[in-house]
């Protein structure tokens, strides 16, 4: 029977967005709302962080809405119809994927329980839009229970298409690396220089090591390296793929591939040009006729077939 959404609930969810905190409480202040056929009520109910009134949580102003329009078959041919759509179901494709939702939440994710439920304590909370009460309560962290959900599916089932979302923005942020280092390199230059310094061991002070050359001008030593970012560039360029070998872009294997493609020259080095090539398909045909020929004779004068042939009347 469907709950009457005409009067005014006694327990609201409220949501605080600068206090990340999602409660319940009986509502401090409800207003009619004449245009909301669904449920004409608004509701406000005072933060106990910040003191602050805010409005009844979206998500749950959604869920009155959708029940309202969520009336489900009345009659009983309605009902008797939407009872055979359960008739077969769930499948073996269908229970593959069902069985995993007892997982969703980190109940029974046995390495997602490697990260704790700890709002705001990992690095990759400040990006995260999950609702903090909410994550407190979970036995583990929601994201990184997703991850492991999706790996587990995915070797269970044999099929990586669950994990094509995870490694194709994986893919995206190396490369998204590999810019970074790139113009890093670019606006740092190729080289660092660095002032070679000794200390004097009667003062104790640190001195820079120069010397005065011809012209009489005071010159710094400086030791010259190769920018460190070289080293973790080629690294990442080669565990990607993106070299120039993998992608079958070095000059050998463009050669190579230019020189072995559909290439019929007059002569290349010993091979049959055109003409002897079309020379001998003429002979090889003149032969075939007179094969035939022969075989045609050698078959007319067989005596089990002139047999058979005298036999049958034919």
């Amino acid at each position: 029977m469907a709950k009457d959404r005409s009067k005014p609930l006694s327990e609201i969810t409220f949501y605080c967005k600068p206090c990340l905190r999602t409660f319940k409480a009986e509502p401090d202040r409800v207003e009619e709302v004449p245009e909301q056929e669904h449920h004409p009520f608004a509701y406000y109910g005072n933060c106990p962080i910040c003191g602050k009134e805010r409005e009844q949580a979206w998500f749950e102003q959604n869920l009155l809405k959708a029940h309202a329009a969520a009336t489900g078959p009345r009659t009983d041919e309605g009902k008797a119809a939407s009872a055979a759509n359960l008739v077969g179901h769930p499948t073996s494709e269908e229970a593959m994927r069902t069985r995993f939702n007892g997982m969703k939440h980190g109940m029974y994710a046995r390495t997602a329980t490697y990260f704790p439920s700890k709002p705001d304590g990992y690095p990759f909370c400040a990006s995260c839009d999950v609702d903090r009460v909410w994550c407190k309560e979970q036995p583990a962290c929601v994201k990184q229970t997703e991850i492991f959900l999706k790996h587990h599916a995915a070797f269970e089932q044999r099929n990586t298409k669950h994990l094509n979302g995870i490694y194709s923005d994986l893919q995206a942020t190396v490369f998204s690396l590999l810019q970074m280092i790139l113009q890093t390199i670019v606006a740092d230059g190729v080289k660092i220089e660095a002032p070679q310094w000794y200390t004097d061991k009667e003062t104790n002070e640190l001195i820079i090591a120069e010397y005065i050359d011809e012209n009489g001008d005071r010159r710094i030593i400086k030791d010259i390296e190769a920018h460190p970012l070289f080293k973790p560039l080629g690294e990442l360029l080669s565990r990607t793929g993106l070299s120039l070998t993998d992608m079958g872009m070095t000059a050998k294997v463009i050669d190579g591939e230019e020189s072995e493609f559909g290439k019929l020259g007059d002569d290349h080095g010993g091979k049959e040009s055109m003409d002897a090539f079309r020379q001998r398909q003429s002979e090889l045909l003149a032969n075939l006729a007179g094969k035939v020929m022969r075989a045609n004779k050698q078959t007319e004068s067989d005596p089990i077939l002139i047999e058979y042939n005298q036999e049958s009347g034919s």
